[in-house]
C-alpha cells in the first residue's frame, strides 16, 4: 500500500475530506456539495456555456480583479496614514522610499480600473445574452449592486491621496448628493462627518473603502455565485428555452439532495 493510500486511512484525512477520491460521478457531486468553497458552484455546467466566445471570461476576470485588489491594499495599508497630514507623505514615501512601492501602488490603481471595466462588459454581456431572464432576475439585481460598490470603491480609493484631485473630487461628489431629494442634506454630513470637508471625512472614505465596501462585495459576490448555482447553473446561450432552464433548475435542486 502507498503512502497517499495509508494517509486517506488515517482519522485526520477523513475528518477533513469526507467523501472518497473524486473518480466517479457520484463522489464528483458529493464532493462539491460537501466543500465551502465548490459548493458555491454549479456541479454541472453546460459547455457551451464556458465558451470563451460566450462568456469572454469576464465574471472570473472581475473576481480576479478583486483578488488582487485586495492583495495590493492590505500591502499598502502598511504604509498609509489616514490623517490629514500623513496621506499626501506616505503617498510620496510609497514613491520614493518603500521598496516596490510605485509597482505596488500601480498595480492597485490598474487592477481598480480593470474591475469597472471587466464588471461593466460582464453586464453588458448579460443583458445581450438576456442572462438577466427568469430564473435570473433576482440574480441580475446582485449583480447592479455589486457593480455599484465597485464604483463607490473606485471612488473611494480616488480620494485617499489626499491631494487636490482627491478634495475637489471630494467636493463635487458631496455636491451631487446633497441634491438628492428629501434626504441630501443628511447624506451629505453623513459624507463629510460635519459640514465642511476636513480630518474626519479623510477617516470616513478610508473605513469605507477599506472595511465597509470591502465587506459588502465579499457578502454580495458569495450571494451573486450561490445564485448561480441555485438557478441552474450558468446561463446557456441564446436561443431561450424555458424547458431547459427549468430542467436544468430541477436537476440542480436534485443534487443538492443527495
Amino acid at each position: 500500500m502507498g503512502l497517499w493510500a495509508r494517509f486517506k486511512n488515517t482519522t485526520l484525512y477523513k475528518s477533513i475530506y469526507r467523501n472518497e477520491y473524486p473518480d466517479t460521478p457520484r463522489n464528483q457531486v458529493l464532493v462539491i456539495l460537501n466543500s465551502v468553497v465548490l459548493h458555491l458552484h454549479p456541479v454541472k455546467v453546460p459547455r457551451r456555456a464556458v465558451r470563451m466566445s460566450y462568456t469572454w471570461g469576464l465574471g472570473g476576470l472581475s473576481l480576479l480583479m478583486f483578488l488582487m485588489l485586495t492583495v495590493t491594499g492590505v500591502w499598502l495599508m502598511f504604509y498609509y496614514v489616514p490623517s490629514v497630514p500623513g496621506a499626501y507623505e506616505s503617498m510620496k514615501a510609497l514613491e520614493t522610499d518603500v521598496i516596490f512601492g510605485p509597482f505596488a501602488r500601480n498595480l492597485h490603481r490598474w487592477a481598480a480600473h480593470g474591475m469597472v471595466i471587466a464588471v461593466w462588459l460582464h453586464m453588458t454581456r448579460v443583458f445581450y445574452t438576456g442572462s438577466y431572464k427568469p430564473p435570473r432576475e433576482f440574480n441580475w439585481v446582485i449583480g447592479v449592486a455589486l457593480f455599484l460598490i465597485t464604483v463607490l470603491l473606485s471612488f473611494t480609493g480616488y480620494l485617499l491621496p489626499w491631494d487636490q484631485l482627491a478634495y475637489w473630487a471630494i467636493q463635487v461628489g458631496s455636491n451631487m448628493a446633497k441634491v438628492t431629494p428629501v434626504i441630501g442634506t443628511y447624506v451629505q454630513r453623513a459624507l463629510l462627518d460635519g459640514y465642511d470637508i476636513g480630518p474626519a471625512t479623510l477617516v470616513r472614505w478610508y473605513t469605507l473603502h477599506v472595511i465597509l465596501l470591502p465587506l459588502a462585495c465579499i457578502a454580495l459576490m458569495a450571494v451573486h455565485f450561490w445564485r448561480i448555482r441555485k438557478d441552474g447553473g450558468i446561463s446557456t446561450p441564446i436561443p431561450y428555452d424555458e424547458d431547459e432552464v427549468e430542467g436544468a433548475v430541477e436537476a440542480g435542486l436534485a443534487a443538492d439532495d443527495l
